[in-house]
């Protein structure tokens, strides 16, 4: 490590003179001071010495060194639209073989319905994730409710782009219950 730390310094200590410790607060700043003078703009990252880790180092140190590196930067794309557009049928059809596929010979029990609409939204998410739409965020609610001759009304407000934008929905219904799931598309510049 002394090594390392000698080579970083510009200049050589004078005879009689003590030599920089990395372990000092202020030489600390000094020496990380003059390694980022040393490097360009474009550098990503600092990599350790061989004898040397980030575990020696306590963490006022490591956050000092993480604020002092110069951020990477990155140019804008202009790009207002996305590659491969969100296609709402082949994700209402994916959504739709889902939801038929895991209830249809299930009956509606309260308790256990919460955790199945869980995980009927997470495989849809997943699947829909897996159809690689560029640049979209989605959110995915499944509702389960029980037939008692109700009638429900389901709203949602959204700060929405017509032309980018998307939703779809797509149901199963057996005898005891209706299944609803919702995949909203929101495009994210």
């Amino acid at each position: 490590m002394d090594k390392h730390v000698k080579g970083l310094n510009s200049s050589s200590p004078l005879p009689g003179e003590r030599r920089l410790s990395m372990f000092e607060q202020d030489s600390f700043a000094q020496i990380l001071k003059e390694r980022i003078r040393r490097s360009s703009h474009e550098v990503h990252g600092m990599e350790p010495a061989d004898d040397e880790s980030f575990a020696e180092f306590g963490k006022s140190e490591i956050f000092s060194l993480k604020t002092n590196i110069a951020k990477i930067r990155y140019a804008n794309t202009y790009q207002m639209e996305p590659y491969k557009k969100f296609q709402a049928h082949l994700v209402r059809n994916k959504a739709q073989h889902i939801l038929t596929q895991r209830l249809q010979e299930t009956s509606y029990n309260g308790e256990t319905s919460a955790s199945l609409c869980t995980s009927i939204s997470e495989e849809i998410l997943t699947a829909v994730k897996n159809m690689r739409f560029d640049r979209y965020k989605y959110v995915v609610t499944v509702l389960i409710i029980q037939k008692t001759g109700q009638a429900i009304k389901i709203s949602s407000r959204w700060v929405w782009d017509v032309a980018r934008d998307n939703w779809v929905s797509a149901t199963c219904e057996t005898e005891s219950f209706v299944s609803l799931a919702l995949i909203f598309a929101c495009y994210y510049e």
